[in-house]
């Protein structure tokens, strides 16, 4: 019979106050739960994670294995024999270090953090217009890149990142008039590597980071939230867009998850938690898509909004369609008259990396935001330009 007691030697704080409050209600995790405030899965994920992490260090009583390892170490192999009654007679453990630590500390990270709902924020606008909507698109921000200009020309980090991202949205939405509506579209790669390796997803070339992966998750929603925070206060109703890029295949999707499960209980904000890499929204006759750009090229958008069997009856409804890309970080804009469409490549406020700097790639930063009016598209536009610089 396994003595729980036992587990919280191997628990942090969150998960010792789960299992202890799960002893203390007869191991029902339901009523457990009810008195500190989680729902029943809570508690039972807690105790799996801590028996996954005890048996790493040799703590798995079910199965004869009763001498741990010290912290940081896990188990590499247990010999245990046994006398002819079957009674444990002796046991070798072998241990090595622990090199699923720091994903063991992400994960462990992630199952005690408590989802608590933002804030209720009161917009500062008394009457909004009901025929505009305003899109603020931040493409290709490689949150936790580290970019230093006597080798790049351009400075770049997570402190200069958040005072870019935030004063950027502040001024796009200072310049634009009072939509009803405001969508926040992360157009792809807003973080610069997707894992605990500083490395792109699928290549696994090495990117130059400035932080560790834990902190990077802390500091991607924290922005996000002051972002969504300074758009309440402008627009009546505030869409968040996260599309997938080739550098955060999986971290879009977690952002996304994240910011849904924040703001779950706020009316005023929708987010957009389509599982697919290509995104919609319909204003009025006026039609938005979004794609990153690393799996279709800005030509073939079109036909494939057009007949993708998700968007098909929103292209039929729409007058005029936009298309909104990123991905390489330049501007273009194509006005597809055949293909039904305006296809437009965003530029970056975001710095250049020595891979880009080095292979000589030059690009005007900046981020637009773009007012549409339901029934004539295209109203208004505001551009800003990146303001801050790495203090020597």
């Amino acid at each position: 019979m396994e003595n729980l007691t036992e587990l919280l030697k191997y628990a942090n704080e969150s998960q010792a106050r789960k299992i202890q409050a799960y002893i203390d209600c007869g191991c029902n995790a339901t009523e457990a739960g009810k008195i500190i405030g989680v729902h029943r899965t809570n508690i039972t994920r807690a105790i799996k994670s801590v028996r996954r992490a005890a048996s790493r260090r040799g703590h798995s009583p079910d199965h004869d294995m009763t001498h741990p390892v010290p912290e940081g170490f896990n188990v590499k192999g247990v010999s245990t024999y046994y006398d002819e009654d079957g009674k444990v007679r002796g046991q070798w453990v072998k241990s090595q270090e622990d090199k699923q630590a720091r994903i063991d500390a992400l994960v462990e990270r992630l199952e005690a953090f408590e989802w608590k709902p933002a804030p209720k924020i009161a917009c500062n606008v008394k009457k909004h217009d009901s025929e505009l909507c305003t899109l603020l698109t931040i493409t290709d921000f490689h949150m936790g890149m580290y970019a230093y200009s006597k080798e790049t020309g351009d400075d770049w980090d997570t402190g200069i990142a958040v005072k870019e991202y935030l004063a950027a949205v502040q001024e796009m939405c200072d310049g634009s008039p009072d939509s009803e509506v405001g969508i926040l579209n992360l157009q792809g790669d807003f973080l610069h590597w997707d894992g605990l390796d500083a490395v792109t997803p699928t290549s696994k070339h090495v990117l130059d980071a400035d932080t560790r992966f834990s902190r990077l998750i802390d500091m991607s929603l924290d922005v996000i939230m002051m972002s969504v925070e300074i758009m309440l206060a402008k627009f009546s109703q505030v869409k968040v867009i996260v599309c997938e890029g080739n550098h955060d295949l999986v971290g879009s999707m977690w952002i996304r998850k994240a910011i849904k499960k924040i703001y779950e209980k706020n009316l005023r904000v929708e987010v957009d938690d389509t599982d697919f890499p290509f995104y919609a929204h319909l204003h009025g006759d006026i039609m938005l898509a979004f794609h990153h750009g690393h799996k279709v090229k800005n030509g073939s958008l079109p036909a494939l909004f057009s007949s993708e069997p998700r968007y098909r009856k929103m292209w039929g409804m729409s007058e005029y369609t936009y298309i909104h890309t990123g991905h390489y970080h330049h501007t273009e804009q194509m006005m597809g008259e055949g293909g039904g469409a305006i296809v437009e490549r965003h530029p970056t406020l975001a710095g250049k990396d020595a891979y880009a700097a080095r292979g000589g790639y030059h690009s005007w930063r900046a981020a637009h935001a773009i007012t549409y009016h339901k029934a004539y598209g295209e109203h208004r536009r505001v551009t800003v330009t990146p303001k801050f610089k790495v203090e020597d």
